[in-house]
C-alpha cells in the first residue's frame, strides 16, 4: 500500500518591535539574563497588561500579506499551562476570534505553483527561556535549570496552515517562502539561529486516495528548514513502518532530537480544552477599524511573488528571479540598483544569483560586507560585453572584487587577466602554434575540422587564457583556408 503524508505547520514569528507586547520593557537579542523585565513581564501581582499598538499593526500587515480576512473585532484568551518560563502559568494568546484567518500562500514546489491554505494568524507572547545546566542540555538530564525572562512577552505571531503539504520538500518551501514575506515586510529579522522563527509540524500518513486524516502527530523544535525537512523525513517513514508492522500511531507530541536525526516522544498531544482558555480579562477587544486596515494595507511594501513576477517581466529566468527574491534582501537592491545604472538584467542577475550567491554562501557573509557594489558590477559586464574580460577572468575579477582587492579594473590588471583583442599579438600566437602543429594544420588545410578545437586550446594556453576565443576562431579559420 501507498502511504501520502498530510502535513500542517505552525510558525512562530517574534515581531522587531522596540517593547514587548504587553509593557514598555525593551525587546533586545543578547542582553544580559533578566535585565528586561518589569512587573508585567514578570507576572507580579497588580500588574495590568497594555497591548502594543505596533504590534497589532504588524500582524495585520502580515495577514493582509498572506491573502487573510481581517477580523473586526478579535479578543485576547488565556492559555493555562505551566512551564517555569512561563511566569504567569498561562499565556496571552488568541483563541476562537483570532486577528486574521482565512489566508492562502502560493508556494513554488518543483516549478508548479502550489496554494496552501493559512487557517490562521493570530497573536501572543513569548515565554522566557530555560537553560539546562549540565547533562545533555535536557531537562531530564540537568543539574539545575536556570530562567532568563528577557524574552517573557515579546510579541509573537503563530501562523497556522492548512494541512495542505504533502512532502518534507513541499514544507520547506513554504516554510522558506513564508519567511520571504515576513522578511519583505521587516516585521521581523526571522534569525532562524536565534530563534525569532521557529517551526512546529503536525503530521500524519493515510493510504493514497483516501481523504481522512490519520492520527495527528507534533513535531516540535526545529529552528532550521534543513531540521524541518530531516524531521519529516523521519517522522513519515517511522509511522509509516510502524502502521505497516500492525502497530497503533498514538497523537502525541514529539521532539526533533538534532544530533541523533529522529524524534523522541514528550507528551500525549493536548487538546484544545486541556488550556482551559478563557477570555483574557484585562484586555479589551482588539478593534481594527476599516479605515485603519486600508490605512495598513496601503503601506504593504512589495511583496515576493510580486517581484518575482516583475523580474522575469525583465527577461530573467524563473530560477534567477526566485534565487534572487529568495536571497538576502541587499542582493535584490544591488541588482535593482544596477539595472539602474545601464546593467542588463539578465546579465547582472546571473553573476548574482550564480557567482556572488555561491561567494556569500561559501564565506557566510552578507554582501554588504563585501566589496561589491552596484556600480562595480556594472562594470564587470561591461569589460565582458567589450571583450576586455573572458568570461573564466570575469568570475576571477568577480571574486577578487568581492575580496575587497580594489575595482574590477583594478583587480583585471592586478591579476593580468585583461583579454588581449589585439589581432596582431593574437597571429603571432596562431603562427606559432601552427608551426608547431604542421600535421594538424595540413589536415585542416584538407578539409578535416578535427584539430580545430585543440589547436584553439594551444593558442589560449599560449596566451595563459587571454586572447579573445573569437579572434582566434577568426584568424585560424584564415589560415586552414589558405
Amino acid at each position: 500500500m501507498n502511504w501520502e503524508p498530510v502535513i500542517g505547520i505552525e510558525v512562530h514569528v517574534e515581531l522587531l518591535t522596540d517593547s514587548k507586547m504587553f509593557c514598555g520593557c525593551r525587546v533586545d537579542f543578547g542582553a544580559a539574563p533578566n535585565t528586561n523585565v518589569c512587573p508585567v513581564c514578570l507576572a507580579l501581582p497588580g500588574a495590568l497588561p497594555v497591548p502594543n499598538e505596533q504590534a497589532i499593526e504588524w500582524i495585520v500587515q502580515i495577514g493582509l500579506a498572506l491573502n487573510c480576512t481581517i477580523t473586526r473585532e478579535s479578543i485576547f484568551h488565556r492559555k493555562n499551562y505551566f512551564y517555569a518560563d512561563l511566569p504567569k502559568n498561562y499565556q496571552i494568546s488568541q483563541y476562537d476570534i483570532p486577528v486574521c484567518s482565512g489566508g492562502h500562500l502560493d508556494v513554488e514546489v518543483d516549478g508548479e505553483t502550489v496554494r496552501v491554505a493559512i487557517n490562521r494568524v493570530h497573536q501572543e507572547e513569548d515565554t522566557g527561556k530555560s537553560i539546562h545546566m549540565g547533562g545533555g542540555g535536557r531537562i531530564h538530564s540537568a543539574e539545575a535549570t536556570l530562567l532568563d525572562f528577557n524574552r517573557a512577552g515579546v510579541p509573537l505571531v503563530e501562523i497556522v496552515s492548512e494541512p495542505d503539504i504533502f512532502s518534507p520538500a513541499h514544507a520547506r518551501s513554504y516554510a522558506q517562502q513564508l519567511r520571504d514575506v515576513v522578511l519583505s515586510l521587516g516585521v521581523s529579522d526571522a534569525r532562524l539561529e536565534e530563534g525569532s522563527m521557529r517551526f512546529d509540524a503536525n503530521v500524519s500518513i493515510r493510504p493514497e486516495g483516501d481523504t481522512e486524516l490519520g492520527a495527528k502527530v507534533e513535531v516540535k523544535n526545529m529552528n532550521s528548514f534543513r531540521s524541518l525537512e530531516r524531521a519529516l523525513d523521519f517522522e513519515i517513514i517511522r509511522q509509516t513502518e510502524a502502521v505497516e508492522a500492525g502497530q497503533r500511531i498514538e497523537q502525541e507530541t514529539r521532539h526533533w532530537d538534532e544530533e541523533a536525526g529522529r524524534t523522541r516522544a514528550m507528551r500525549s498531544k493536548e487538546g484544545s480544552s486541556d488550556y482551559r482558555y478563557f477570555p483574557e480579562p484585562d484586555l479589551l477587544p482588539i478593534v481594527v477599524s476599516d479605515e485603519w486596515r486600508e490605512q495598513i494595507r496601503a503601506k504593504l511594501p512589495e511583496l515576493p511573488h510580486q517581484r518575482r513576477a516583475r523580474y522575469i517581466e525583465l527577461g530573467l529566468e524563473a530560477h534567477a528571479a526566485s534565487v534572487l527574491v529568495a536571497g538576502e534582501a541587499d542582493v535584490a537592491v544591488l541588482f535593482e540598483e544596477a539595472v539602474g545604472m545601464g546593467a542588463d538584467p539578465k546579465q547582472a542577475a546571473n553573476w548574482l544569483s550564480g557567482e556572488t550567491t555561491a561567494y556569500l554562501r561559501r564565506k557566510e557573509t552578507p554582501v554588504d560586507q563585501t566589496g561589491l557594489t552596484a556600480a562595480y558590477l556594472v562594470e564587470i559586464t561591461g569589460m565582458l560585453a567589450d571583450g576586455k574580460l573572458s568570461a573564466t577572468a570575469a568570475k576571477e575579477v568577480l571574486t577578487g572584487v568581492l575580496d575587497r582587492e580594489g575595482s574590477p579594473g583594478e583587480v583585471a590588471v592586478a591579476r593580468d587577466l585583461i583579454q588581449i583583442s589585439d589581432t596582431s599579438a593574437i597571429e603571432t600566437a596562431v603562427d606559432a602554434v601552427l608551426a608547431s602543429n604542421p600535421e594538424a594544420l595540413e589536415t585542416l588545410r584538407a578539409g578535416d575540422m578535427k584539430p580545430f578545437g585543440y589547436l584553439v586550446g594551444q593558442v589560449m594556453r599560449a596566451t595563459s587564457g587571454k586572447a579573445d576565443p573569437k579572434v582566434v576562431n577568426e584568424i585560424l579559420r584564415d589560415r586552414a583556408s589558405r
